[in-house]
């Protein structure tokens, strides 16, 4: 029994010298190239046969986005202030969220929490709102505070906003920037901002 297992040792070492051997002498060839591809921006080609509408487009789209966030902004600023809160922008301070509101003492001489509003306007026929992957974490992690405010903005006229507490159900996948929710259902379960308990 020893011989034979020396035997197929002895068999399997012949079988990998060989193999070794034969790696020693492969020769690579020069590649073949199969197919190739020349890729041009559109705004170069555009830029070429003297077009700016792509651009300007894009131009004019960033600022109806800007002016449909600013009314949206303002409004829910307005329903805060006329619930008596303190508001303070943190748009540009990349917190999670647009607007903290500060209730006002409650009698017993306690402080309510802060409200963290995320503000989403949407122009009229719009059908879907886009949240970042961070906007839902901290929507998930400050569960109470946070509040999702949507704006419907029609010309210069705000329709709103509709508050949602606890929007989020689940954190996204790992690798997901943002999701896309369905307007119609979030507001269907929306409330105004003075039916949210502070």
């Amino acid at each position: 029994m020893a011989k034979r297992r020396g035997d197929e040792l002895s068999a399997r070492l012949q079988q990998r010298t060989a193999e070794l051997n034969a790696m020693k002498t492969v020769v690579s060839s020069t590649p073949v190239v199969m197919a190739g591809a020349l890729v041009i921006p559109q705004g170069l080609l555009a830029a070429r046969k003297g077009e700016t509408a792509p651009l300007a487009d894009a131009k004019a789209d960033a600022e109806a986005r800007a002016r449909i966030e600013r009314i949206a902004i303002q409004a829910v600023t307005a329903a805060e202030i006329a619930l008596g809160h303190q508001v303070k922008d943190v748009s540009a301070e990349k917190c999670g969220w647009d607007l903290t509101a500060r209730p006002p003492q409650r009698p017993d001489g306690s402080l309510p929490p802060d409200r963290h509003i995320e503000v989403k306007g949407r122009a009229k026929g719009q059908t879907t709102i886009t949240v970042s992957r961070n906007e839902i974490l901290y929507g998930l992690n400050q569960a109470e505070q946070f509040i999702l405010a949507i704006v419907i903005v029609d010309g210069e006229q705000p329709e709103g906003p509709f508050y949602l507490r606890n929007p989020f159900s689940s954190e996204p996948d790992f690798g997901v920037a943002s999701i896309n929710y369905r307007l119609d259902e979030l507001l269907a379960r929306a409330v105004a901002p003075d039916a949210l308990d502070c």
